[in-house]
């Protein structure tokens, strides 16, 4: 007799059977992380917006060789999560990348940076991955295996957009499409916004991935938006939003939920920064990091940084909630040689504290008084070196 002719071995063998044929319950998808619909997004951008002021430059990128300093500062202190407020153009995605914020806002006196960052938005919903993203920005055709290029290193796709000739047609189609798509954002955009959008994104598409800041009335030199994307931080790593796959689709997602918002406002101003903060404290959140590049140097001498500083303390914090900065007026104590620039990190509770004590009497003040000390990992440059030439692999 075989052994499954026994009766109890039979019976088990149907239930067994009768087992693998029901059927299995689902499993329970991911939950969605949240989003603002069209309507709170543009909505959003609305309430919280000022009129448009003047700035003496046009910062379609940025003039910090120094930006990612910050990093391992960063991830040492434990700045995630949380809400994330920034001023300018694409430097803030980098450190959105780092600190994975729930939101990020956007603030900035000049319209036309709202404007390009819905720019940027656009291109992030059609761009399939890194590459493409720079494709479209500079109207450079994308490789017909474009899927292969997800993992490559970011020296290799900047490799291929520089050489890689752009196309005014494709260009063209580009415009329009990004056109279309700013539309549908909710924010009323008139016959001049996307007028200025067309010129921001022409820019790139003239000057390529060599577009640089530009300070009206100044000559000076100012890195390429490729040497940005190429800089390292303190260990010697490149850690911009474009150095990974997985760093730019983190900002792809959130964009794609509607959660970076652009808003023009002064930081001094009467409206947008206190507004960004009681919509955080109305989400529950804390700001994880607020980078104010150099404003607070123009807030001095226009007599407004009593009124940020104000501003700032009621904006909702924690013990590891950091200011970020940039400091471009002589020598600073952490400035990296070769960099004209030096990247400051400061608690906002001791911000808050210095302030109420009366403490910065100058901007230097400000700058020097509560600055963290930004220690690579890496102690020696041998060491350092080493480090780069293995991330540039």
């Amino acid at each position: 007799m075989s052994r499954t002719s026994h009766p109890l071995l039979a019976a088990a063998a149907l239930a067994l059977a009768t087992a693998a044929c029901a059927p299995r319950p689902a499993a329970t998808p991911a939950p969605e992380r949240p989003s603002l619909d069209t309507e709170e997004f543009a909505g959003l951008i609305a309430q919280m917006s000022e009129p448009g002021g003047f700035f003496p430059s046009e910062n379609l990128v940025s003039n910090e060789t120094s930006y990612l300093h910050v990093m391992g500062a960063l991830r040492q202190l434990g700045a995630s999560g949380g809400a994330y407020i920034g001023v300018g153009p694409d430097q803030n995605f980098s450190w959105i990348a780092e600190i994975r914020p729930e939101i990020a806002y956007i603030i900035d006196i000049r319209h036309d940076n709202l404007l390009q960052h819905l720019l940027f938005k656009a291109l992030f919903q059609q761009a399939r991955n890194r590459l493409e993203f720079l494709c479209l920005m500079t109207g450079t055709p994308p490789p017909a295996d474009l899927e292969a290029w997800n993992d490559a290193d970011i020296e290799r796709i900047i490799e291929y957009v520089d050489s890689t000739k752009s196309e005014p047609e494709r260009m063209e189609e580009i415009l329009l499409e990004v056109r279309r798509l700013v539309q549908t954002y909710g924010y009323p955009l008139d016959v001049r916004d996307l007028e200025n959008i067309r010129r921001i994104h022409l820019t790139f598409f003239e000057d390529g991935l060599g577009v640089r800041y530009s300070n009206r009335g100044r000559f000076a030199f100012y890195p390429t938006w490729r040497q940005l994307i190429l800089e390292t931080d303190l260990d010697g790593n490149r850690s911009s939003y474009l150095a990974t796959e997985s760093r730019w689709r983190w900002v792809k997602d959130l964009e794609r939920r509607n959660l970076i918002i652009p808003v023009v406002g002064d930081l001094a101003g009467p409206q947008a920064l206190a507004a960004i903060g009681r919509d955080i404290a109305g989400r529950g959140l804390v700001v994880s990091a607020f980078y104010v590049s150099n404003v607070e140097q123009y807030l001095f001498q226009q007599n407004g940084f009593t009124r940020f500083a104000a501003t700032l303390a009621g904006l909702p914090y924690a013990g590891n909630s950091m200011i970020i900065r940039s400091y471009f007026r002589g020598r600073h104590p952490q400035n990296v040689p070769g960099h004209s620039s030096t990247q400051i990190l400061e608690r906002i509770a001791d911000f808050d504290r210095s302030f109420a004590a009366g403490d910065f009497r100058s901007y230097y003040d400000v700058v020097t008084l509560n600055a963290l000390p930004l220690l690579p990992r890496v102690p020696d440059d041998t060491a350092r070196s080493e480090s780069r030439m293995r991330s540039a692999r």
